[in-house]
């Protein structure tokens, strides 16, 4: 193990705070240490350091700069084995039950409740050893076009993801973020066809997006959508860029944007509602948001880079708790949404190398 891992394995060995991340198609690793095991949250977003945030924004823990000691490295190249994963193992149970929230939520968009619904689960895999170190690297091995990252707080547990959705991208007035949305599994074809339904999918969270930044914005940039590969998954992506008015502030164009309607739905108040009364689990920091909150270790000027935390999993002593969403319109059916949420399942199980 290099000094670079052995230092923040040191570190997770005091029970310290940190985070441990790679930016999409980076050459470097970032590790943030925090010097104490205090709980420190985001006031107002004018603070420093890297925020980790819960999907009902309840918990904003921040790992302030202040307090903490920022190293990094350059990437080495690790080899892991490829495995193949049987998708065929799951619980009966939980195929059923998620099948009955996915019909529940088709019917409430067919009476007109809203338009559409992020529905999620989880699910517990067992662990017969567990090097966070290892894993992390695996994660970036298998899903270097992602943000990776572990975080680690005594008081919020461990958690690991590879997440494909940027959030929003500031520095300064100029923003940058993303629609993102439809799934469908590699298949090694050439062309990627998109049904009807990921595309109109895709054109809510646009349209959202595009609407609620005009507020706050003196213009938007919006590219046309293109497919884009995240691990063994494609999705559709449209680029949004722009300028923010000057007197615009960071948390309203972070409070406008959370939770997209790639992980909530549209409208967000009345599909936010029936999550929280139908899925009947926490998400906690599972479709959160995480990243550099006004950071300046990079450069001279204060920048932010958030990302929506998908494809990810809390880790408690002998098991892995995995999560994963389908976004949920008229034109749904129950059965292939269970089978989305497998193959997302199959993210974190990669990396986890369970068969």
């Amino acid at each position: 193990m290099n000094a670079f891992f052995l230092k923040i394995k040191n570190h997770k060995e005091q029970n310290l705070p940190f985070v441990l991340y790679s930016k999409p198609n980076s050459e470097k690793y970032v590790g943030i240490l925090q010097l104490n095991n205090n709980l420190n949250t985001v006031l107002d977003y004018s603070e420093k350091g890297f925020v980790f945030a819960s999907f009902d924004e309840k918990q904003l823990i921040l790992i302030p700069e202040n307090e903490s000691e920022i190293i990094t490295a350059e990437k080495e190249t690790t080899s892991f084995e490829p495995i193949e994963i049987d998708d065929l193992n799951f619980d009966p149970e939980a195929k059923f039950q998620y099948e009955y929230l996915v019909a529940q939520g088709i019917h409430a968009i067919k009476n007109e409740e809203f338009k559409k619904v992020v529905l999620s689960r989880s699910e517990e895999v067992l662990l017969s050893e567990f090097d966070f170190i290892e894993t992390f690297q695996h994660l970036v091995q298998l899903y270097p076009a992602t943000f990776c990252y572990c975080f680690f707080h005594p008081k919020n547990g461990l958690w690991m993801g590879a997440t494909p959705e940027k959030l929003l991208k500031a520095k300064g007035n100029v923003f940058e973020t993303m629609a993102l949305a439809g799934t469908q599994k590699d298949t090694q074809e050439t062309e990627i066809v998109w049904q009807q339904k990921e595309k109109d999918e895709q054109q809510f969270v646009t349209d959202f997006i595009v609407k609620r930044l005009r507020e706050f914005t003196a213009s938007v940039v919006v590219s046309e959508p293109y497919s884009l590969k995240a691990g063994s998954i494609w999705h559709i992506k449209t680029d949004i860029s722009g300028v923010l008015k000057d007197n615009s502030t960071l948390e309203e164009v972070i409070d406008t944007l959370h939770p997209t309607p790639a992980v909530c739905g549209l409208p967000k108040k009345k599909s936010k509602a029936f999550i929280l009364e139908n899925e009947n689990y926490d998400r906690t920091f599972y479709t959160g948001f995480l990243g550099e909150l006004n950071s300046t270790f990079a450069g001279n000027n204060a920048s932010s880079d958030l990302f929506v935390n998908l494809r990810c999993m809390q880790i408690q002593e002998d098991k892995a708790i995995l999560y994963m969403g389908c976004g949920i319109t008229k034109e749904s059916i129950p059965e292939k949404e269970w089978e989305e949420s497998v193959n997302k399942s199959m993210t974190m199980k990669r990396v986890l190398k369970i068969t």
